[in-house]
């Protein structure tokens, strides 16, 4: 088993440093979701669901102002641009199929007004929205 000095003293496994990297990105994940949610709510917008699970797919946040829904994907990165780069075609698939199943049980269905919007946080917690970033209204 490979072994790496975090500081002083205690050898670490590597299987123990990706632990704790996956602990802080979970943790900056979810300050992120609770910034942009923050925001949101600031906005008027009602939240109805925080990491959303359908058979498609995860979405991160699911808000409502009136009667228009908005499926938020969230990305975290150094700046605004490097967090967008990192949604790729094959997520904002599986982001639309969860959408699709999400309001196939609304009342109003599949005619529901939805939008697809990126909201990103740079490394100082800076929160830019983009609404519609990859869907159509």
């Amino acid at each position: 088993m490979k072994f790496e000095r975090i500081s002083e003293g205690t050898p670490v496994s590597a299987t123990g440093i990706r632990a704790r990297r996956g602990a802080v990105a979970w943790s900056a994940g979810r300050f992120a979701e609770e910034s942009v949610a923050r925001e949101y709510r600031r906005r008027g917008y009602e939240v109805l669901a925080e990491r959303w699970h359908g058979r498609g797919g995860e979405i991160d946040l699911i808000l409502r102002k009136d009667e228009e829904y908005a499926f938020v994907e969230v990305k975290t990165s150094r700046c605004h641009a490097r967090a967008a780069e990192r949604i790729s075609g094959r997520q904002i698939a599986r982001i639309c199929q969860a959408a699709l199943e999400y309001c196939g049980r609304l009342p109003a269905g599949l005619l529901t007004v939805m939008r697809f919007d990126a909201a990103l946080v740079d490394q100082l917690g800076r929160v830019e929205i983009i609404e519609n970033a990859f869907g159509m209204n």
